[in-house]
């Protein structure tokens, strides 16, 4: 088993981001470690929302917006994040509608469970701000108020999800011609869900292994073919950047049945330097990013450098992640590196990314499964 590297800095751009993948392919990448940290008890209340303050920085590898956590129709023209007078804290949300047809909608994808009441709350300040949540099975009024008078004011609502709810859409806006408003602390008091699972290989006595594929800086036509015409079940964990740039090539080459596409962050970070609030934006905001491109939200999580901790289980969780998921091999650039004694075996997960050698990386790892006696399979008809 090779070494844990040491921890990387936090990347900041395309860049910096592709220099990080190929220094794991110089230093080696770590495996799994065997223990996993202990995860806070599920179902204890807590605050839901993603930036609900508003104090997290965008990263510049977000492929959207300026608002880390929430999705403005209007985007940047019309939303940003404010120092001027916030409720409490360094910033709050100023949204200007632009145009006489837009309210300045915000809003986030919050994970609940069914059957349970939570409670909606923000600090506004503006004419007919509205707070309200919708897909929860059993939709209520927005809470609102007509003016603040200049002030900030709490707005309020409680809701009951229905028995099939799983997300609800948490949202805020302003009135059509009404002018600008601000929000702060919002929150949506809940039982938080149960973390999700950490682990480094699946479960299971068939004869599989799956093929997982990480980034997605690097796309070539050599191992878009490879995939086409092995009729490979590929699990591809993209960044949102590089996905946005080419979604044909990642709906190409996850076109095998049992394929998918899954959450890799959006910076590449080493979670494990970060607060539970921070690793929850980058979880949730590459899961919605992705899930725009794909149609599809992801339920798996790829932790950048294979780092995370109970916080990242709690905050994978929270963005609707059921397993937190590493490797058991890597044959990323040329390696064939088992963590492991011997041979692949049933369940193994095995670590590769987007880059040049793909093409050559898969059919190394195809003959290691086939001198196994292992088969590749689609990863999350197994997990879930």
């Amino acid at each position: 088993m090779s070494s844990r590297p040491s921890a990387f800095s936090r990347r900041s751009s395309r860049l910096s981001a592709l220099a990080a993948c190929a220094s794991l392919a110089v230093c080696g990448l770590a495996a799994p470690a065997s223990a996993e940290p202990a995860a806070a008890p599920a179902g204890a209340a807590a605050n839901l929302a993603t930036n609900p303050g508003f104090e997290i920085p965008a990263s510049s590898l977000a492929d959207w917006g300026s608002v880390p956590g929430w999705r403005c129709t209007g985007g940047p023209a019309e939303a940003a994040v404010t120092t001027s007078a916030p409720h409490s804290g360094g910033s709050a949300l100023a949204v200007t509608p632009a145009g006489d047809d837009s309210n300045g909608e915000c809003a986030q994808t919050v994970s609940v469970q069914p059957n349970t009441t939570y409670t909606a709350s923000a600090w506004v300040r503006g004419k007919f701000v509205h707070l309200g949540a919708t897909g929860t099975g059993r939709d209520v009024a927005p809470a609102w108020t007509e003016t603040t008078n200049g002030g900030w004011q709490q707005l309020t609502t409680r809701f009951t999800t229905g028995p099939d709810a799983r997300t609800v859409r948490l949202y805020v806006h302003g009135w059509y011609q009404q002018g600008p408003f601000a929000v702060d602390d919002v929150r949506m008091d809940g039982p938080a869900p149960a973390p999700a699972t950490g682990s480094g290989s699946v479960p299971t006595t068939d004869r599989v292994v799956f093929f997982t594929v990480d980034d997605g800086w690097q796309r070539t036509p050599e191992a878009e073919r490879f995939i086409t015409d092995h009729k490979l079940p590929i699990t591809a964990f993209p960044l949102p950047m590089p996905a946005a740039t080419d979604p044909d090539f990642f709906r190409r080459v996850t076109a095998v049945p049992g394929s998918s596409v899954q959450d890799h962050s959006v910076s590449h970070t080493d979670l494990t330097k970060l607060s539970p609030a921070e690793q929850q934006v980058e979880i949730c905001d590459a899961r919605d990013s992705l899930t725009r491109l794909f149609g599809t939200a992801p339920t798996v999580f790829r932790p950048p450098y294979f780092a995370w901790n109970a916080d990242t289980l709690q905050a994978a969780a929270n963005c609707g992640m059921r397993t937190v998921l590493t490797a058991d091999a890597d044959f990323s650039w040329g390696a064939s590196n088992i963590w492991h004694e011997g041979t692949l075996s049933p369940g193994d997960v095995v670590l590769m990314h987007w880059t040049d050698t793909l093409a050559t990386d898969l059919q190394r790892a195809l003959a290691a499964a086939d001198a196994a006696g292992l088969k590749p399979a689609g990863l999350t008809s197994y997990l879930h």
